[in-house]
């Protein structure tokens, strides 16, 4: 993998850089979810891309920081990691959301980053965007609550079961199919699990019958973290119910300053 340029480059917008919305604005919009704020006036996002080109991030930068700009955000838009260094800015924002596969981070960003969550800024994303960045960095897995480990098979067709219809980020959304990465993961057993996927065993017999999470909430320190694994390539979000779950998510946790986050422990195995 060839790692990005590390150049200073901020802007205030995808757009701003000369990008344009995947989809038009109108279709990019989803039902709103009772409990998912829709308006975000006065807020400050940062928007991180970069990492592995496979996952698309200039594509997802296009297709997602206009739904937030759309949202009420006003976004800084970075393909380098030097934002998560700056105080200034970190100290001022209510969300982060981050597409960075693989790849390193430089100590003083990482704690910029870490320190930011853990004071209460949101922070969201999916696939290997945030679930397979810095695999050297156990503080970042921790926060994040679980790494990519597999996706046996590659790009295959798969099932997407809700299994919270109560939560607002899934709230009225049914169970879809989906032709990409099955990630099998590394998973905090605590999160909050929204949906799953369940592997067949067709490409490694062991593992028939396991059931993945796919989407998840937690905390850190004081802030929510949203994750999908869905997202390999941007056109997986040309579906309504992925798109929708990843517009709330990142909705959700930019509240993480702005509201009290519910005790979000939701333990797979029984306490003794």
């Amino acid at each position: 993998m060839t790692r990005p340029s590390t150049r200073r480059h901020f802007v205030k917008s995808a757009l701003a850089a000369g990008g344009a919305a995947a989809l038009p604005l109108a279709a990019q919009r989803s039902a709103a979810a009772p409990g998912v704020r829709q308006g975000a006036a006065g807020r400050k996002a940062l928007f991180v891309y970069g990492g592995w080109p496979g996952h698309e991030p200039e594509k997802c930068r296009d297709r997602f920081v206009p739904f937030l700009e759309e949202s009420g955000y006003d976004v800084v838009a970075s393909d380098t990691q030097e934002p998560y260094g700056d105080a200034d800015l970190m100290g001022g924002l209510d969300l982060i959301v981050q597409i960075w596969t693989m790849g390193t981070i430089e100590k003083p960003q990482l704690q910029g980053l870490l320190g930011a969550v853990k004071r209460g800024v949101g922070l969201a994303g999916w696939h290997g965007g945030l679930g397979d960045a810095y695999r050297t960095e156990t503080y970042y897995e921790y926060m994040v609550g679980g790494t990519w480990a597999e996706h046996p098979g590659g790009i295959i067709d798969y099932r997407v079961n809700i299994v919270d219809h109560e939560d607002p980020v899934t709230r009225g959304l049914s169970d879809f199919d989906v032709h990409s990465e099955q990630y099998f993961m590394n998973v905090n057993p605590n999160n909050k699990v929204l949906a799953t996927t369940t592997f067949t065993g067709e490409h490694d017999f062991w593992i028939e019958g396991s059931t993945m999470p796919i989407a998840w909430k937690k905390t850190y320190g004081r802030g929510r973290v949203f994750y999908t694994s869905l997202g390999h390539t941007a056109d997986v979000f040309d579906i309504p119910e992925a798109r929708t779950i990843m517009q709330r998510g990142m909705l959700w946790a930019g509240e993480s300053l702005h509201e009290e986050t519910p005790n979000l422990i939701s333990p797979v195995y029984p306490s003794r």
